[in-house]
């Protein structure tokens, strides 16, 4: 099957921008431009930027001076695009499932290990204000302090494309799997798992952050693969 001139087109410029030629803020050249430089109709220059654009690639303005220019990258942008495209996948499915899980382990133990080195005062309280007790609250309000644990303990690593990166695989999973009815004693092993890794994190040890977040994956495993089956 053919590709339409305006995916080529949108491909060649897409690779002109991963590629550095074009930077984040550069204007594009003008639609009579690339219509000259590649040889097809100011339609499909527009379908190509169209295109672009839906993929967060280029912005196009409007008036004396728009035109298309390369998007400045948002981390909250690009983790939103994946978390979709993660999405896509069947969470329900046991394998998917065990892949998301083992994606989790490599980003957030060496993440808890770098958090323990690096975290600062500031850090340390936002994790203690993300620690809570299961016999004092309901399931629903347990949701936003979970997922504040997770994300304070990827920021204080120090290195902002951890957490773009892993926020969308915590986000797919809990979402998908943790609004349904969670083993009995979930909560609680998450809150005992949470406190160990705060432990360590205080103490600035690292290794022992490493393996306590190891070990509250592998115990996160059990119970999400048994609200997939």
């Amino acid at each position: 099957m053919s590709v339409p001139a305006y995916q080529h087109l949108a491909a060649d410029l897409r690779g002109r921008i991963i590629a550095g030629e074009f930077r984040p803020g550069d204007r594009l050249p003008v639609e009579p431009e690339l219509s000259a430089r590649y040889g097809v109709s100011r339609s499909t220059v527009r379908e190509a930027l169209r295109l672009l654009a839906s993929q967060n690639l280029i912005v196009t303005t409007r008036g004396v001076s728009g035109g298309s220019f390369v998007a400045v990258p948002s981390p909250d942008q690009i983790s939103a695009y994946l978390k979709t495209s993660l999405g896509l996948l069947a969470v329900d499915a046991e394998e998917a499932v065990d892949g998301l899980l083992e994606v989790r382990d490599l980003l957030e133990v060496p993440a808890a290990g770098l958090a323990a080195l690096r975290r600062t005062e500031q850090d340390l309280e936002e994790l203690r204000t993300t620690l809570f007790d299961p016999a004092e609250l309901a399931v629903e309000e347990m949701y936003e302090p979970n997922r504040g644990f997770h994300q304070v303990l990827l920021r204080a690593s120090g290195n902002p494309l951890l957490e773009i990166v892993a926020r969308p695989v915590f986000q797919v999973l809990e979402e998908g799997l943790l609004r349904e009815k969670a083993p009995a004693d979930f909560w609680t092993q998450v809150d005992r798992d949470h406190r160990e890794i705060f432990g360590h994190v205080s103490a600035r040890d690292q290794d022992g952050a490493r393996e306590a977040a190891h070990a509250h994956l592998t115990h996160l495993r059990s119970a999400y693969i048994a609200m997939a089956r």
